[in-house]
Parts: C-alpha cells; sequence; structure tokens
C-alpha cells in the first residue's frame, strides 16, 4: 500500500479569499508525485537517463482548502502506454475529497533530448499499481 503525502498548507499557499490558491495544487501533485516514485524507484534514480516531462495536467476542484486544514494527496497509476503513463491524484480533508486530478508524464532521456521507452522495473510496478486501484 502507497502512503499518501501530507503537504505543509504553507501561508503562501492561501489567496486573498482565505483558501489555496488554485495554482498551489499543482505544487501538491508535484510533491505528492516525487514522494510516489520514491516508494516504487527507491533512491538510485539516475535523472538524467531516465526522466520525466509532464506533458499534461489536469485539476477538477470540488472544495475549497483552508490554512488550518489537515489533507493527504493520493496518488494511484490509472494508465500506463510505451513511453508515457498517466497518475492519478485526490487532495482529501478527511472522507472529503476536496480536489482531484492527473499528469500524463513522459519518459525522456535528458542526455540524447528523445523521448524513452518506460524502464522496466517502473512498468512492472505502475502496472501492478494499477491493477490493485482497479480491485
Amino acid at each position: 500500500m502507497l502512503q499518501p503525502y501530507t503537504p505543509e498548507i504553507r501561508f503562501a499557499d492561501i489567496d486573498a479569499m482565505g483558501h489555496v490558491n488554485n495554482a498551489v495544487y499543482l505544487s501538491y501533485f508535484e510533491q505528492a508525485r516525487i514522494h510516489f516514485f520514491s516508494q516504487i524507484i527507491m533512491l538510485n534514480w539516475d535523472w538524467r537517463k531516465q526522466g520525466i516531462l509532464v506533458a499534461r495536467n489536469e485539476i477538477n476542484y470540488k472544495l475549497p482548502v483552508y490554512h488550518k486544514d489537515h489533507i493527504v494527496v493520493l496518488v494511484g497509476c490509472s494508465a500506463v502506454g510505451s513511453k508515457s503513463f498517466t497518475l492519478s491524484y485526490e487532495v482529501k480533508r478527511g472522507e472529503e475529497v476536496c480536489s482531484y486530478g492527473s499528469s500524463v508524464l513522459v519518459c525522456f532521456d535528458h542526455e540524447t533530448q528523445q523521448s524513452a521507452v518506460i524502464p522496466d522495473l517502473w512498468r512492472e510496478k505502475l502496472l501492478l499499481i494499477r491493477s490493485t486501484a482497479a480491485q
């Protein structure tokens, strides 16, 4: 079971309306994504050779999040292609889903400046996570 990511809601995250600004959710997704990768890939990751690029982000907002709230970000895998995969996110306050979204990520070799096939280890783990979430 993957551990949820618990972001710190900083005062700087709050907008004039008193809730977390809509753009900050992308940072929460990014932080949760790195936490997710640290759980499935571990520490020996050569970012230059096995990098990723964000090709698309999507966010749906349901409920506002405020400075004193305690939230978690859950990450799952909803699709796996040959060179790209899609991670899905839920921002929850207790049992309430405050927002949800997804990111399409493309594997990229920064040394050759070319998209790359998803590494076998990643594919195996992403498919396992995807099949577990579908049950």
